[in-house]
């Protein structure tokens, strides 16, 4: 089944596109980064696509290491605070071109008042025993990273209280009001230590997120909290249905998913001190659970390229959850293509979706077309790059035919670059099925899937014609096409002729 599209541009367009795709990308807890293959995945992202931020969980988790407790001479409990993982951690960030943006949690276990955990890790989600500790801690550990990286870098470094407090899960008892209080104490803990840093939240999922919204608005304003940001996290499948390992989730409806991100700029924008303020996804993806296969899939890829052509909508900006599979949340998973959040497969392997974004961050110029399948940016350069997407929610067989007419300099010759990501030319979860889905790759199975990781990359010349310039994309199902189209002018060497190399006037004979 084939549909076609068409579309014109004409020379004076120019279209709303926010397009934040390298604001900040998401990890797991950062006691990750202390591993080598993490830092791999890390740096082949940060080459490739190149964030801007990093957020993380687990900041005060034991794991890292950072609150101690001992008894004085006098029996005592004193604090103290052993920042070795954290100057490692941010070091390896900075390497890599990255801010953080701080997600403060969880609970160090010394400090907390409960047992309740999440994860693999346990990462304990319980309010402080002393708020004064906690808020010590904090101010503690924002001072340490200003005396070692300089005040100046580390306020730009945004900061956002906890994590989803709206579900019982993360937060005790989704206690609200406990919520509103731990971030009241911190914020004036953070701003005690510089006034310019930045704080935000309440960092909630979409359950009853505007109720979660509106409230937490209202308590600022009851308070006088001066916020500097709203945070808030986006996921677009239905609830999975488990199997062995896997948890397997349909997509949901995407226009439902913007809609929803609508209400929360509209609750916001009600509030006359907080219209207009930023808001921040700090995590999304398809599906919010760590072992869905849809992850893996060019099915994956082309939804989200869809999703990254609106997000920049309503929202200043959007982080992936995650870049890299080197993440525990339900456990270390059994094999290299596990449905895990990340861009990149355990083993450095680039998945579908990891082009998605390298696509959009190639997209460099102004906005002149947005549509549900295609977006076009005009550089300064005067090249033409765009993103065209087949997405579907289910298999349906439909291919795409889509024609755009550029505007074009009287008798100029064009060459098109398309760069393609579909199940034919980019797939490697397919070469791992097909190659038995080992659990454990070797060197020669590990080269196979990386080949067949990249996209195709065409090339054709398209010759003026009225003014114009008609380009044609053919968009598999599930697929993704970058594309480049500018003038070209050839300066062949002396006596070099490409036809006659190629043999073209033979096929006349």
């Amino acid at each position: 089944m084939k549909e076609n599209r068409f579309y014109k541009i004409n020379k004076d367009s120019k279209v709303h596109f926010n397009n934040k795709v390298d604001f900040c990308v998401g990890t797991g807890r950062m006691g990750l980064a202390l591993q080598k293959e993490y830092q791999e995945q890390l740096k082949l992202i940060q080459e490739e696509i190149g964030f801007r931020h990093i957020r993380g969980h687990g900041l005060f988790s034991d794991d890292m290491a950072i609150y101690q407790e001992y008894e004085d001479a006098d029996g005592v409990k004193r604090a103290e605070y052993n920042f070795t993982y954290l100057d490692l951690v941010m070091d390896s960030y900075r390497a890599c071109g990255l801010k953080p943006f701080l997600e403060l949690g969880f609970m160090p276990d010394q400090m907390a008042s409960g047992d309740q955990t999440v994860f693999y890790w346990k990462g304990n989600v319980t309010p402080p025993k002393s708020y004064e500790a906690w808020c010590d801690m904090v101010s503690a550990t924002l001072r340490h990273l200003t005396d070692r990286y300089g005040a100046d870098e580390v306020v730009t470094w945004p900061v956002e209280v906890w994590n989803e407090p709206n579900l019982s899960g993360f937060w005790k008892d989704a206690d609200m009001k406990e919520y509103f209080r731990l971030f009241e104490e911190t914020f004036h803990a953070v701003k005690k230590v510089d006034g310019r840093f930045r704080v935000g939240g309440p960092a909630i999922c979409g359950v009853q997120d505007e109720l979660w919204i509106r409230e937490f608005l209202n308590f600022c304003r009851e308070k006088k909290i001066p916020l500097d940001f709203v945070t808030r996290h986006h996921y677009t499948t239905d609830f999975p249905e488990d199997a062995g390992h896997y948890g397997y989730a349909a997509l949901s409806d995407a226009q439902q998913g913007f809609d929803n991100l609508q209400s929360s700029r509209d609750i916001i924008d009600s509030f006359e001190e907080f219209k207009g303020m930023e808001i921040h996804i700090t995590e999304f993806n398809t599906s919010y659970i760590p072992n869905c296969p849809l992850h893996d899939t060019n099915q994956n890829a082309a939804y989200i390229a869809h999703q990254l052509s609106r997000l920049g909508d309503v929202n200043e900006s959007y982080s992936y959850w995650t870049f890299g599979d080197i993440f525990e949340e339900r456990g270390v998973p059994f094999t290299p293509f596990h449905g895990g959040f990340g861009l990149v497969a355990n083993g450095g392997i680039p998945k579908p979706t990891f082009w998605s974004f390298k696509f959009y961050k190639d997209l460099i110029g102004e906005c002149v077309l947005k549509e549900e399948d295609l977006v076009v940016v005009l550089g300064k350069d005067g090249i033409y790059r765009g993103i065209a997407w087949n997405a579907a929610r289910d298999r349906t067989g439909r291919e795409l035919e889509i024609k755009t007419v550029f505007p074009a300099e009287c008798g100029q010759e064009y060459v098109l670059v398309t760069k393609t990501v579909d199940e034919e030319t980019c797939n490697p979860l397919r070469m791992w099925h097909d190659l038995g889905e080992p659990a454990s790759l070797d060197e020669r199975q590990k080269s196979l899937i990386l080949e067949c990781s990249r996209p195709f990359v065409s090339s054709r010349r398209i010759q003026e014609t009225l003014g114009e310039v008609q380009v044609q994309l053919l968009v598999r199902e599930h697929g993704v096409v970058s594309f480049e189209l500018q003038p070209v002018k050839t300066a062949s060497d002396r006596g070099y002729d490409y036809d006659r190399v190629m043999q073209y006037e033979k096929l006349l004979d």
